[in-house]
């Protein structure tokens, strides 16, 4: 058995078992809380939206399979053509996008009903051009205007054009980006430099939004700050739900498919899953939760200290930064320790568009693992072959 599963599924075997393993907790948890959308919906077939999710499910890990068998080589070429193509769309969207909660995120599909949202495929391809562009600037990765700004220029656009619509995603983005052009050796002063001038900027909004009475999108932002920062659970129904759920959940529980306030709690299956996995599996499986993210982090941290290349490093330790950060945002929302922000739980929470980013996001890290294992495999065999000559001339 071990020997079939080495043959066909390649890459890091525990990034594969982390994917198994939230892909079963996924399956458990999406079933239990969107129970009372089936008898709303479906006439109580409770069955109806696990298959559902089971069928994306399915499918996200057969992209997974698919795309850890392509070289990682290929997508430092395609990353330019993400780049295209994102950027138009988050354009497009921004100005005729499907709009809900009034944020313009989504796009509808002509004839088949299908939502995506564009910032998704944006996130990828910033990620992944921000890995080739630090890769090819190595040599001159200290100049300003050599490396800084051609990694710089992408990141400000794509974030500024997620931004009117989604700014948790916006700023996640722009952190982890950050986060990877220090790892990528840009000089520390032209982040700091740049880091203080959007810090600036960033208060000076604040304060204008603060002072102000404002509608649309910034109405809103504003309202969950000011709910976050008053502590008042009466004007924040969800975390108010979302909190009874937690103090449901004790330090260990075991009661699968026994959530009350999934009954209350608004979106139970993606925003406030978390809350749901508390209230069901208590603080140990929360904490489970967390292991399988930060492991990860932790194995894509491993590729970037085995890869002999700059590109196949930056790519698996950015996407595992962008995949565990989204993951920390939604359990830090769920348990109130930041304003709401709407990310779906990575894998877990029950989606479409943001469900596929992910996978292609995981099969390319294991598309990364697999040949840093295959080259590393081959580096140690040219080794062995040369010993063995030279121990023949010695002879």
């Amino acid at each position: 058995m071990n020997t079939i599963l080495r043959k066909y599924f390649k890459g890091d075997a525990v990034i594969w078992a982390v994917i198994v393993l939230l892909s079963i907790f996924s399956l458990l948890i999406v079933y239990s809380a969107t129970g009372s959308l089936a008898y709303k919906y479906q006439g109580g077939n409770t069955y109806y939206y696990m298959v559902n999710h089971a069928t994306r499910l399915l499918i996200g890990i057969i992209i997974i399979y698919v795309i850890h068998l392509i070289p990682y080589k290929y997508f430092s070429r395609l990353s330019q053509l993400f780049l295209i193509i994102s950027i138009p769309l988050l354009v497009f969207t921004l100005f005729f996008g499907t709009s809900l909660n009034q944020a313009s995120r989504w796009l509808t599909l002509p004839g088949l009903g299908f939502t995506i949202q564009p910032s998704d495929l944006a996130k990828l391809a910033l990620i992944l051009y921000l890995a080739r562009t630090l890769s090819q600037k190595q040599e001159k990765i200290e100049e300003y205007r050599e490396s800084f700004l051609p990694a710089l220029v992408p990141v400000l656009v794509v974030c500024a054009l997620i931004l009117p619509a989604n700014l948790s995603t916006s700023m996640m983005l722009f952190f982890v980006s950050m986060i990877l052009m220090f790892i990528g050796r840009i000089r520390l002063k032209h982040l700091f430099a740049f880091g203080g001038i959007m810090v600036a900027i960033l208060a000076i909004f604040i304060t204008i939004v603060m002072m102000k009475d404002m509608g649309g999108r910034v109405g809103t932002w504003k309202h969950r700050v000011e709910s976050f920062v008053s502590g008042d659970m009466e004007d924040n129904y969800q975390v108010s739900q979302a909190k009874i759920a937690i103090v449901r959940g004790g330090p260990v529980q075991l009661r699968p498919g026994k959530s009350i306030q999934r009954n209350f709690i608004p979106h139970p299956y993606s925003d406030f899953i978390f809350a749901i996995i508390i209230e069901e599996y208590g603080l140990t499986g929360a904490l489970v939760i967390i292991a399988l993210y930060m492991y990860l982090l932790f194995r894509a941290a491993i590729m970037v200290r085995k890869s002999s290349r700059t590109f196949p490093a930056f790519t698996a330790i950015g996407l595992a930064m962008l995949i565990t950060f989204q993951a920390m945002i939604n359990m830090a929302v769920a348990v109130n320790l930041i304003p709401v922000t709407g990310q779906p739980l990575p894998i877990i929470s029950w989606g479409g568009s943001s469900m596929l980013s992910t996978c292609v996001s995981l099969g390319i890290i294991l598309s990364v693992s697999r040949g840093i294992k295959e080259q590393n495999g081959l580096n140690t065999e040219n080794i062995q072959i040369s010993n063995e000559k030279a121990t023949e001339n010695n002879n």
